[in-house]
């Protein structure tokens, strides 16, 4: 990886614009061109989830709550600068699939910046609605990834099934930052990375093709594929100003944000990468020369995620990160409720993690997959060890921060990451950043030299690979 050379973001005269479309937040950073320096940031809650009482595990969010955050996010950030930026980047939440109509997309009547429209809800990649038996009916992938719930081809797969009448309203279909790049540069289609590409499932990363006689086969709607080009592509121009950005600005083709993340603060082959966001992955870079299988390994839990430069990343993604803390905070808040004690303490999360600081340690074995994982989807969450003298909020919150980190250990042991050379270890992501506690279990488990990207983000990371 090119490493960027330091430089003062106050006489540079150009920015690039990267943006991340995360599942709980937004994040825009302007980057100066040609090197590392963050010259502006800003992050807004995406507080875009659309509550389900159909009884089918959907997890979908609105996508005018997702664009009104970037709004949000744009309006925080130097307007001067804006008008400076040389191109813009989108990253965000991988998996997830997006319907919209060609040409009716979106509504830039107010000038400045558009609205959705006439598109679909957000079906996120923490969507449950293909079950295990459901997905096992679905024909074989050529691809050594396979296909799980939440996954864009799968979740096709299930309207096609369920509401068939649903996909004939669209025309188009991507990722949710796809869908902000086909906006910004009014394209008719959506074009789209292997990164992304990958996420959805039935495409080979070694030919950058769709399973398209497969899908034929199986009678999918072969129309709603993007067409794929390399990350680091640019697809079109903003036809349009956007907050100041000017329109003519080159927009590059949507990049992952598993894959930003990491390129945003791996700098060396001996480099590990711990993220802990929403959810969890551990990952390093295989050789240049690497191959992947040519068929899924359905109970591995390393996966092989494609890179930059056809290069690939051994991957353990875990379900569970931050939002199982989340989902503790959340059940406590509701058991509080149903006692009758009204809590809107904003701090809840805070003090959790001071009472765990004051915990140094727990017997006390919390296992956090209420998710179960991709490769074992019926492992749930457990809690063992039980005793009268480890009930303390500062054991359980300990023992479930510990929990997070030797899940993701149990995916991909330390053993294996020292015997491919890794020396050193990179934590990122928005909890790791947050939670002192999950930053000392993360340095307890990993007997490495373990150091923290002060830029490792996805915002940052898609910004630097326009730059490069």
């Amino acid at each position: 990886m090119q490493h960027l050379a330091t430089c003062h973001p106050e006489v540079m005269s150009n920015f690039i614009l990267g943006i991340d479309l995360g599942t709980t937040s937004v994040k825009a950073v302007l980057l100066a061109a040609g090197c590392r320096t963050v010259a502006a940031g800003h992050s807004e809650p995406t507080a875009a989830d659309v509550s389900d009482d159909r009884g089918i595990k959907a997890k979908e969010q609105d996508p005018g709550g997702i664009i009104n955050a970037v709004d949000r996010c744009l309006a925080q950030l130097p307007g001067d600068k804006l008008q400076h930026v040389s191109r813009v980047g989108l990253t965000g939440q991988m998996h997830g699939v997006l319907f919209w109509k060609a040409n009716s997309g979106c509504d830039w009547s107010n000038g400045n910046y558009f609205t959705p429209r006439d598109t679909s809800q957000l079906v996120t990649w923490q969507d449950g609605r293909c079950s295990s038996e459901f997905l096992s009916s679905l024909p074989k992938p050529e691809s050594h990834l396979g296909v799980s719930t939440g996954f864009g081809c799968a979740t096709i797969f299930w309207y096609m099934k369920h509401r068939p009448q649903f996909l004939e309203d669209f025309s188009v279909a991507g990722t949710i930052q796809d869908y902000v790049v086909s906006m910004l540069c009014g394209l008719d289609s959506c074009v789209m990375t292997p990164q992304n590409a990958a996420s959805w499932g039935f495409f080979n990363t070694t030919s950058n093709q769709w399973n398209e006689n497969t899908l034929k086969a199986a009678g999918f709607p072969i129309r709603l594929l993007p067409r794929c080009v390399p990350p680091g592509a640019l697809v079109g121009q903003t036809h349009s100003a956007w907050h100041g950005v000017p329109a003519g600005t080159p927009v590059g083709a949507a990049l992952g944000d598993f894959q930003c993340s990491v390129y945003s603060c791996m700098s060396s082959p001996a480099d590990a990468v711990l993220n802990i966001s929403t959810s969890a992955q551990l990952t390093f870079a295989m050789p240049a020369d690497f191959t992947p299988p040519d068929s899924p390994q359905l109970e591995s839990s390393i996966s092989y995620f494609p890179y930059f430069d056809s290069s690939y990343l051994a991957v353990a993604a875990s379900l569970n990160g931050g939002n199982a803390l989340a989902t503790f905070v959340e059940t406590l808040t509701a058991w509080m409720k149903e006692l009758g004690v009204e809590s809107r303490d904003p701090c809840m999360y805070e003090k959790l993690i001071g009472s765990a600081l004051n915990q140094e340690s727990s017997d006390l074995m919390v296992s956090p997959t209420i998710l179960g994982e991709r490769h074992d989807p019926l492992c749930l969450g457990q809690v063992t060890n039980i005793s009268s003298s480890n009930l303390s909020l500062g054991h359980v919150f300990r023992a479930l921060c510990r929990g997070v980190v030797s899940n993701v250990t149990s995916m991909m042991p330390v053993e294996h990451l020292q015997r491919v050379g890794v020396r050193r270890l990179v934590g990122s992501g928005s909890a790791l950043a947050r939670n002192e506690v999950l930053r000392q279990e993360v340095e307890r488990a990993f007997p490495l030299q373990v150091v923290y990207g002060q830029n490792a983000d996805s915002a940052v990371g898609v910004a630097m690979a326009l730059s490069d």
